[in-house]
């Protein structure tokens, strides 16, 4: 299975170290929904992406919506269960535990790296 690592060369931190892909109809659809929880380091990048909703997720989670280069171009930070959000601009999106935005200090116009291996 192809992962993710996800590193913010704007502050010089990781954000996950083990992120999973979503670049299928199949993977896109089902996204975090079989997930109870997001441990820190974990997370997933949904390609292409330009709106996400949480319903009938169990857990808050941080929406990163990215632009085609990987500049954040608008945060949802802690975003509820049974909510949406969207963003026009983006070319895909980053979910992340609740809380890596705040602890990585990451914010709009931040230039992420991604970088994939197998596990």
């Amino acid at each position: 299975m192809r992962r993710l690592r996800v590193h913010n060369q704007s502050r010089e931190t990781t954000l996950a170290d083990r992120a999973q892909i979503a670049d299928t109809s199949r993977t896109r659809k089902t996204g975090l929904l079989k997930h109870s929880r997001l441990e820190r380091g974990e997370g997933l990048w949904i390609t292409p992406c330009e709106g996400v909703h949480t319903v009938g997720m169990k857990f808050p989670i941080d929406v990163l919506f990215l632009d085609k280069r990987r500049k954040v171009v608008k945060i949802r930070a802690a975003m509820p269960r049974w909510r949406m959000a969207a963003c026009l601009w983006a070319h895909s999106v980053l979910e992340l535990p609740s809380g890596t935005a705040a602890a990585t200090n990451t914010t709009a116009g931040d230039q992420l790296e991604f970088e994939t291996y197998e596990s």
